[in-house]
C-alpha cells in the first residue's frame, strides 16, 4: 500500500536478523543488544556525536513501515524501547531519552524496513542540528556490551 522499496531490495535489517555480514549490511554481530522471537535491538552504525549509543529496534519478521506493521509488533517493540530507555538512563547516565521513526520518503525514510531510533539525550546536546556519522564496529561494540550488561 505505501511502499517504497525498489525492486530487488535487499534488506540490511533482515539480513542482520538472519546473522548475515557482507556488504550490504553496515551493522554486524557485536552491535546486538537485545532480540527475542519478534524484536531485535542493535546499536546504530550510524551516531551523532552528541549522542553517541543510540539503538535501532527493529521487528524481525520485514514490514516496510508503520502502515504495514500490526500492532502486536508494534506494541512489542514499544516494550523493548521502554526497557532499554530504563538502561540507557542507568548505564549512560542521560537527562532523557528520544525516539524517532521514519516512514516513506517523504518522511526521510532510507533502510526499507521499520525501524525505531533510541536516542540517550543530554541538555543542550543540539541533536537534531547536528549531522550523523559512521561509527567503527569496535566502538559500536562497547555500547552494545554495556546495554546488554545493564539488562
Amino acid at each position: 500500500m505505501f511502499n517504497h522499496a525498489p525492486d530487488g531490495y535487499i534488506c540490511p535489517f533482515c539480513l542482520f536478523v538472519r546473522g548475515v555480514e557482507n556488504e550490504n549490511v553496515l551493522s554486524v554481530q557485536s552491535d546486538l543488544v537485545y532480540s527475542d522471537e519478534v524484536v531485535t535491538a542493535l546499536i546504530s552504525a550510524h551516531q551523532w556525536a552528541n549522542n553517541q549509543g543510540h539503538v535501532l529496534i527493529i521487528p524481525n519478521q520485514h514490514f516496510e513501515n508503520l502502515f504495514d506493521l500490526p500492532l502486536a509488533v508494534a506494541t512489542q517493540i514499544q516494550g523493548v524501547a521502554r526497557r532499554l530507555a530504563l538502561v540507557m538512563k542507568k548505564v549512560y547516565n542521560c537527562d532523557g531519552i528520544s525516539t524517532r521513526q521514519h516512514n516513506e520518503p517523504a518522511g526521510n525514510q532510507d533502510v526499507w524496513h521499520y525501524h525505531l531510533h533510541l536516542f540517550p539525550r543530554y541538555l543542550n546536546d543540539n541533536l537534531y542540528k547536528s549531522s550523523y556519522c559512521f561509527m567503527p564496529a569496535d566502538e559500536r561494540a562497547m555500547y552494545a556490551l554495556r546495554l546488554r550488561d545493564g539488562l
